[in-house]
């Protein structure tokens, strides 16, 4: 398990409060210069900030009260730097080397090892220029893990490399966490990425982590408007909160909806609110649905794209200007019920889906 808190205002300030368990993913989200890299450089003691706990498992790995600074050698923190830091000058099996304990007798087999660990078998005689982009970043994983490290560090791993490539990177990274019972903590700014990748997110914002959680919590049911905003979530809107016939309902111009998640909000309270595009239930003509009967609006297609099987309907709802909220169908659902921009449809937006918040 590791544990940090940094709480510094040199040399950028920060205010960083993460936990990663053992055999756990953590993606740390958020804008270029909010300081994630910078986090991760404290974590493996490239960089000393001025006050700040860092425990790794049972030890001690900085303590800026008691004068502990572990080096980075004591450290054990296998590291990816985005740019991979290869020695151009030797070859695949030397780069490795280079990590491995010089007291190690087996070095040819562990290296071996960390070859097939990475899918690079019989490429360890080559130089870091006769690789693709992908093949690099996979001797930058096999030197991290030649250490035998506590602690997995990638920062911005698969920025450097294509699309096509990165998707099968993904993938071999998913089969390899599986196989490290060690934390890992990769820094992104893609939120697909972190999503697909990591157990849990946590979204850092000049210098502040803001929250951490899963996925779920944390895209579709994040504490603020303002990590709203940063994970940037979909129909983000604002309302009354109204007590009913004894109940909470949320008014929205001249809807009134039922919501399942209001605990710990007051009655006349003016909200904020949110619903994943995907909890956007189409009435179907083709056949009818339970969820036809809740929260029901009527709307207009402003605009559909579709994009691997998804199609996104941008609706304009009746009654509320020009107030947009987005649906995301699978792309055969659209097909068979034959939507077209211009034309009037109905949807319900899923109570239990309807998350409440503060600014």
């Amino acid at each position: 398990m590791l544990k940090v808190n940094i709480s510094t205002n040199a040399p950028i300030k920060l205010d960083v409060d993460l936990l990663c368990k053992d055999g756990e993913l953590l993606a740390l989200v958020g804008p270029s210069g909010a300081g994630k890299s910078t986090v991760l450089r404290c974590i493996a003691g490239l960089q000393t900030p001025k006050k700040a706990v860092i425990k790794c498992q049972d030890q001690l790995w900085f303590d800026s009260d008691n004068n502990i600074n572990k080096t980075p050698q004591q450290r054990r923190v296998g590291m990816v730097f985005q740019n991979y830091a290869l020695f151009p000058h030797l070859t695949v099996n030397d780069n490795i080397r280079l990590a491995i304990e010089q007291q190690q007798t087996d070095q040819v087999q562990r290296i071996s090892e960390l070859l097939a660990q990475v899918n690079l078998t019989g490429l360890g005689k080559r130089y870091p220029a006769q690789l693709s982009g992908g093949q690099q970043q996979r001797v930058a994983l096999a030197r991290a893990l030649a250490r035998s490290p506590d602690v997995l560090l990638l920062d911005e791993p698969f920025s450097a490399v294509d699309k096509v490539t990165r998707r099968k990177l993904y993938l071999e990274l998913n089969t390899l966490r599986r196989q490290l019972n060690m934390p890992i903590i990769l820094v992104t700014h893609d939120l697909d990425e972190a999503a697909m990748l990591a157990d849990t997110i946590c979204v850092i914002h000049q210098g502040k982590t803001l929250q951490q959680g899963s996925s779920e919590q944390i895209l579709y049911r994040p504490n603020n408007v303002t990590i709203a905003r940063q994970v940037d979530v979909r129909n983000l809107l604002s309302a009354d909160l109204v007590k009913t016939d004894g109940r909470q309902t949320l008014h929205w111009f001249d809807y009134k909806f039922n919501v399942e998640n209001a605990a710990g909000f007051v009655d006349n309270q003016s909200i904020f609110w949110t619903i994943s595009p995907s909890k956007v239930l189409l009435h179907q003509r083709v056949r009818k649905s339970k969820g036809e009967r809740e929260n029901p609006i009527t709307a207009t297609i402003k605009d559909m794209v579709t994009l691997r099987g998804i199609t996104t309907v941008l609706l304009n709802v009746y009654n509320t200007g020009d107030t947009i909220i987005q649906m995301d169908l699978p792309e055969h659902v659209a097909m068979r019920n034959s939507l077209k921009r211009g034309e009037t449809i109905s949807v319900s937006l899923l109570a239990d889906a309807i998350h409440l918040m503060l600014s």
